[in-house]
């Protein structure tokens, strides 16, 4: 379901919000790639909420364009989106996501696919969540900036041309405590279900698994 949320600055913005199924455990905020609120990242929703998790879907675009969901062979447009958007502000849209699931009680934690990667990143190290898991998360000199105050579990595929080794290899010296799966025969998206050509299949059940018991351990 649809609901719109408010920004501490004022700013209002859509959530995709899909409630927890049997015993509630917490919440959990997923943060968008670089194409918005897809049929595709709802359907990650789905897959959390059936673990007992509230989950909410932050319509990180709407500062631009409302409602903008981007086709998957539209990246440049995305790209420029997301180049667009200033971190401070978006980070106001994710804190408006965690705040609506904390209101609900228990904890809340992120999980973060591409740009919304990177955001898990920084929401651990400036938002009141407990954890968070980046699914191959972008632009990581950009958040080698302060320590992380939350635990933080990252997805990476080998072959990843957005995350070179060397960055990855960067960021995990920065964060030291940051946990790190990397996976040999997958690239850039490999979760993403929707992308035939970038999932593997067993890289992405491997890698729900972790988070999720990642964010079990972190949330309940």
């Amino acid at each position: 379901m649809m609901t719109e949320l408010k920004a501490s600055d004022g700013h209002a913005l859509d959530c995709w919000m899909e409630p927890a199924q049997g015993d509630r455990k917490g919440g959990i905020v997923i943060l968008q790639e670089i194409f918005g609120v897809t049929d595709q990242l709802k359907g990650v929703a789905a897959r959390y909420a059936a673990l007992g998790y509230d989950v909410a879907i932050p319509a990180l675009f709407d500062r631009f364009e409302k409602g903008a969901v981007i086709p998957f062979s539209e990246g440049p447009r995305g790209r420029d989106m997301m180049l667009a958007s200033e971190l401070e502000t978006t980070m106001l849209d994710v804190d408006a996501a965690v705040q609506a699931l904390k209101a609900n009680g228990g904890k809340v934690g992120v999980i973060g696919f591409c740009w919304g990667g990177g955001l898990a990143i920084r929401a651990a190290q400036i938002l009141d969540i407990a954890a968070a898991v980046a699914f191959y998360g972008t632009r990581l000199p950009q958040y080698q900036i302060a320590p992380l105050r939350a635990p933080v579990q990252g997805h990476y595929g080998r072959k990843d041309s957005h995350v070179p080794a060397e960055m990855l290899d960067a960021a995990q010296a920065y964060f030291p405590d940051m946990e790190v799966f990397t996976y040999d025969d997958a690239g850039h998206a490999f979760a993403n279900d929707a992308r035939p050509a970038d999932y593997v299949e067993q890289a992405a059940e491997t890698a729900h698994r972790r988070a999720a018991e990642f964010l079990s351990a972190q949330l309940t």
